[in-house]
């Protein structure tokens, strides 16, 4: 399984505001399909970050644009492959 970090920089924000109720029942769901590792919104509001676990390029790519946000035109994205690389201090046992 690869990590693909998605982000999904602000297109529209009426748009982000009312599919916002889908999106996160999206993002529920991929939960329980175990196709997300994280995911969380940019404090300054322009948009956030979803990390897929996902076979490939392609399946991920599949996953953002079903994405109601996504598909609805209230975000862009960008899709990168993600190496997972924790910092020492993550690692220790305290």
């Amino acid at each position: 399984m690869n990590y693909y970090a998605a982000f999904l920089p602000m297109k529209d924000e009426e748009k982000s505001k009312t599919y916002r109720p889908d999106h996160l029942t999206y993002l529920e769901d991929m939960e329980k399909q175990e196709k997300i590792f994280a995911k969380g919104r940019f404090t300054d509001g322009a948009g956030g970050l979803v990390i897929y676990q996902a076979e490939s390029l392609e399946e991920a790519e599949e996953l953002v644009k079903a994405d109601p946000y996504v598909a609805k035109g209230a975000r862009d994205y960008k899709l990168h492959e993600w190496t997972m690389v924790l910092a020492e201090s993550a690692a220790r046992p305290e």
